[in-house]
């Protein structure tokens, strides 16, 4: 990246600092020298797009788009405003007050999970009838034309039907709910790590989330509808425990406490923790993904009720299919995926074989593998690697020249023909014929060019929904395929899949990651036909692919493990993923984590990065601060707030000169600007209402714009006294606290501001998430991420 050349910073402050490598300050133009050490300060991940991806003429276009998704964050509050209003809110509530607050928790989570449930299942449902009346028509189509002639009428009917399928969906996510793209899986992840993210849990979102799997799946696309569930259950989180709709603009008048940050991001780890139950049919896998891979704050209470909201989930989704079925009360079918049962005795693994699973999670790390691939030595990882840097290109591509909405949808449907071409290619020149037995469970064989009584294998693979063609390699007899069907059903579905990922349409990464490891497992299992059973080796590369994607362990293990039905799997299943996660994590972190990156999310991991203890709050925070006095000019506060320079979100009290006795946030000063809670106003007006808590509530979670809010020339004259509303005990540390403790306390507690004091408690900074998103480990040591302000 040449055309770069001056430092910048990625918090608020101006940069003092002078060229890179001439050993200037860091921060707050100190020159002190940090005990001997120099922090490596480059631009790390704008490196890796300058070395791997992009051309100079366009890096800065790339790093203006990052600065603007980056800006554009904030962070959820998760602390207690405890200040006067809450104490007298708790004072007024009586033991049987809390014990109803208590029980509307569980309620709220009864009607996540039942609610989750009940759209898992119609999704499902609308997928297999549409899905179905596509795959029969097309069916029906090449048995005609393959005794006529004429088989490309019916590939282009495959692709048209695809093509417009998938425009559909395509056509509602681009132009009207952008952030349902994907599987939402990173956005959730962000909004439980405690980043605001825009539009993520509205109604609309779940509604366009909804409608493009259904269209994706049914399009023919490399994609799974699981992945989405996560998302989904999350928006119906956030929906139900607010107890209104702010998209519809009604309000029902119940669950009025749970309107805050601190409830409303519990309920959604239950809403996500509903997902993955309704997905796989896995409620203790589940919880542990909301404790795995977002929740910063736990305990045995939170937990029991994402365990039951899990739990409705799944009995819902299994009740109302046991009926859709024709068979009420069978509760068969506990997730949208079934991987069906290994209990036979062939099924059975045996301790040789524990080296041979270790083996295939360190080929599916390599998924992931994508940063060094220049590196002659790690050729053996080139399949992981090709996917992770076409997709990596195709990102960078997408982001630099496929923008605009118009393009998106022509991407999308470009995919579906192609998809659908290749499909149709690989099945039409495939010549891998299996007898059709009685107890064939098939949904649609093929039987193309075979013999009377035979079925096309390649066509069972891609002729299907992608779960049933798991299903079917987990599960069909030894010699169902033979080695040259499953390699070239890899290979190509591994590149679709590596197109589809990314695209502007609803869908998910689980089953097809799923799919390519069970072919490539079953594939492997043949190579060892003399004492290997396939499907077993199947599970095990479905379990290895996935793991080296998404790098989940402790989760993912026992969401295979609830999904196959067998315990005795658990073993070799985590040491597969603790594998993947463990070698490819020496080399680049997972998907979901790459995608989090791109979008320029400050994610906080779980640790302080190691070697940091000597970096200080001082170094680390913004300053100077923005400070209110305790009573305050309503002109000042207006014109703070209307500052579009800085967008503050939160502001020391103090009393002169700058002691610190208080914080208050922009959402409250603006709520007192609405109400017009001014010291003048309350004096004068002797029936004036006082303000309360409900107040606050009803306003959240959308605060009107300052711009909004008219405050005439005189009422600029008047005075705002703050002592009642600020949190008059926010947390504060020590100028020379290290950076490890700032993090843990930022973390753990989920705040958003975090005042740094000197020694007689006057405010000298402001530590925020973005402050501490930059510091990460690298190859160099620790490294400061440095975006240009926009």
């Amino acid at each position: 990246m040449a055309n770069i050349t001056k430092k910048v910073s990625w918090s608020s402050r101006p940069d003092e600092s002078g060229a890179i490598g001439e050993g200037t300050p860091l921060l707050n133009g100190s020159e002190q020298q940090r005990h001997g050490r120099q922090l490596i300060s480059m631009y790390v991940f704008i490196s890796y797009l300058a070395k791997y991806a992009l051309p100079d003429s366009d890096d800065v276009c790339l790093l203006f788009f990052f600065n603007c998704n980056y800006f554009k964050f904030q962070s959820l509050d998760y602390d207690n405003i405890e200040n006067q209003l809450f104490l007298e809110e708790e004072r007024r509530m009586s033991h049987m007050s809390f014990r109803c607050l208590e029980i509307s928790r569980w309620v709220v989570c009864g009607l996540i999970g039942f609610l989750t449930g009940l759209i898992a299942c119609f999704i499902d449902i609308v997928v297999e009838q549409l899905a179905g009346i596509k795959y029969q028509v097309v069916k029906e189509n090449i048995e005609k034309f393959t005794e006529v002639g004429g088989l490309s009428i019916s590939l282009l009917l495959w692709a048209a039907l695809n093509s417009a399928i998938v425009m559909l969906g395509a056509i509602i996510v681009a132009f009207f709910e952008p952030i349902a793209a994907g599987s939402g899986i990173p956005q959730i992840k962000c909004y439980l790590n405690g980043v605001k993210i825009p539009r993520v849990v509205r109604l609309k979102t779940l509604v366009v989330k909804v409608c493009g799997v259904i269209c994706s799946v049914v399009g023919g696309l490399a994609v799974g509808k699981e992945g989405p569930m996560i998302h989904s259950g999350a928006v119906v989180a956030a929906g139900v425990s607010q107890g209104r709709s702010t998209s519809l603009k009604r309000d029902f008048k119940i669950f009025e406490y749970f309107r805050r940050d601190t409830e409303k991001r519990d309920f959604v780890s239950a809403g996500a923790a509903a997902g993955v139950s309704a997905a796989f049919g896995a409620p203790v896998g589940g919880v542990l993904f909301s404790l795995e891979e977002g929740a910063s704050f736990w305990n045995q209470m939170l937990t029991w009720r994402i365990f039951f909201a899990s739990m409705i989930s799944t009995f819902t989704l299994n009740f109302f299919l046991s009926i859709y079925h024709n068979n009420p009360g069978d509760l068969s079918n506990p997730g949208l995926i079934n991987f069906g049962r290994f209990q036979t005795d062939s099924e059975a693994y045996y301790l040789y074989e524990i080296p041979l699973f270790i083996a295939m999670g360190a080929i599916g790390k390599f998924k992931n593998f994508f940063f060094f691939l220049h590196t002659k030595s790690y050729l053996r990882g080139l399949l992981g690697a090709l996917f992770n840097i076409l997709n990596y290109w195709l990102t960078i591509f997408r982001i630099r020249y496929v923008h605009r909405p118009c393009l998106q949808v022509m991407e999308a449907m470009l995919v579906a023909a192609v998809t659908a071409t290749v499909s149709f290619t690989m099945i039409y020149f495939s010549n891998d014929c299996q007898p059709l037995s009685p107890d064939n469970t098939e949904e649609y064989p093929l039987q193309l060019f075979c013999a009377d009584g035979e079925y096309n294998a390649m066509a069972t693979a891609f002729f299907n929904t992608p779960e049933r063609s798991v299903r079917s390699l987990f599960h069909n007899q030894p010699g169902s395929y033979n080695p040259l069907t499953l390699g070239l059903f890899t290979l190509t579905y591994f590149f679709l899949a590596c197109w589809t990922y990314g695209l502007a349409v609803s869908a998910g990464v689980f089953i097809p990651s799923l799919l390519i490891g069970a072919a490539w497992g079953r594939l492997f299992g043949i190579l060892l036909a003399i004492w290997a059973v396939p499907g077993k080796y199947a599970l095990i590369g479905a379990a290895a692919q996935l793991g080296g994607i998404v790098r989940m362990t402790l989760s993912l293990t026992v969401i295979v493990v609830e999904a196959t039905g067998n315990v005795t799997y658990g073993l070799p299943i985590m040491l597969v993923l603790m594998t993947a996660k463990i070698v490819g994590d020496y080399f680049v972190e997972g998907l979901y984590d790459i995608h989090i990156k791109l979008q320029s999310v400050p994610f906080l991991h779980w640790e302080a990065p190691a070697t940091s203890h000597w970096l200080t709050a001082r170094e680390v925070m913004s300053s100077p601060v923005t400070c209110l006095n305790r009573i305050e000019k309503v002109g000042t506060i207006v014109d703070t707030l209307s500052n579009t320079s800085t967008n503050h979100n939160g502001f020391p009290v103090v009393v002169q000169p700058a002691r610190l006795c208080g914080l208050i946030l922009r959402s409250q000063l603006i709520v007192l600007l609405k109400h017009k809670v001014f010291v003048e106003l309350a004096r004068s007006r002797l029936t004036h209402r006082k303000l309360q808590l409900k107040d606050f509530r009803d306003a959240y979670p959308r605060f009107p714009p300052i711009q909004s809010i008219h405050v005439s020339q005189d009422e600029r004259e008047c005075m705002m006294d703050l002592t009642e509303f600020m949190n008059p005990t926010p947390y504060t540390v020590p100028q020379e606290t290290s950076l490890p403790r700032v993090f843990k306390l930022f973390r753990a507690l989920g705040l958003r501001h975090l005042v740094v004091v000197d020694d007689e408690n006057n405010v000298i900074g402001l530590v925020t998430r973005k402050d501490l998103a930059r510091y990460h480990m690298g190859k160099h040591g620790l490294e400061e991420l440095q975006l240009a302000q926009t």
